[in-house]
């Protein structure tokens, strides 16, 4: 049930709104970004309400965030990124090439260079389960494998997992393009 209570407050970020700052504060490690966060609600004197800064899912409003600072670092730091394949396959359309490009921008930021990740495909419900985990597994991997040739991330800080249909963020809508992404999870630090 926690599971689905944080995916109904993930947001996917769409190819055309990936940004270097909005991917850093979703990734960042949570103490840096609970840091961060703390000095802006103070200059703005805002009491309570959701952060809308960055796309971290444990966005909570401020009272709670203060008193729940040690259960947000429990939780990983993640970022969804609407990323489009070719149809029925792993091959990262011209735009995917683009978010990704941006990502890998902001995993070599200072915040974000020793940080290790995991690349978790996600498809839709439609077809027969054991091809979607096939499927999400080779989109994670393609996203690994192009972050890795193309902008020479070290490949023990990227993980590539197939989730297949397991995680729907629209259950209610099978076809949803948010059915069908790549969720960027932050690993705990060791």
């Amino acid at each position: 049930m926690a599971a689905g209570a944080v995916q109904a407050q993930e947001k996917v970020i769409r190819e055309g709104q990936v940004t270097q700052k909005a991917l850093i504060d979703a990734l960042a490690p949570a103490k840096a970004a609970d840091a961060a966060a703390a000095p802006d609600a103070a200059a703005s004197g805002a009491e309570e309400g959701p952060k809308m800064r960055s796309f971290r899912p444990a966005m909570r409003p401020l009272a709670a965030a203060a008193a729940g600072t040690a259960a947000a670092a429990a939780q990983p730091a993640r970022a969804s990124i609407l990323v489009t394949f070719i149809v029925g396959s792993a091959d990262l359309t011209p735009q995917a090439k683009s978010a990704l490009d941006v990502l890998a921008g902001a995993m070599k930021s200072e915040k974000l260079a020793t940080q290790r990740f995991t690349i978790e495909g996600h498809a839709d419900p439609r077809g027969v389960e054991a091809e979607n985990v096939r499927l999400s597994q080779s989109r994670a991997e393609s996203v690994r494998s192009y972050l890795l040739s193309s902008h020479g991330l070290a490949a023990e800080r990227i993980n590539a997992v197939g989730k297949g249909s397991s995680a729907l963020m629209k259950p209610s809508e099978p076809a949803a393009p948010e059915n069908r992404r790549v969720t960027i999870v932050a690993q705990p630090s060791s």
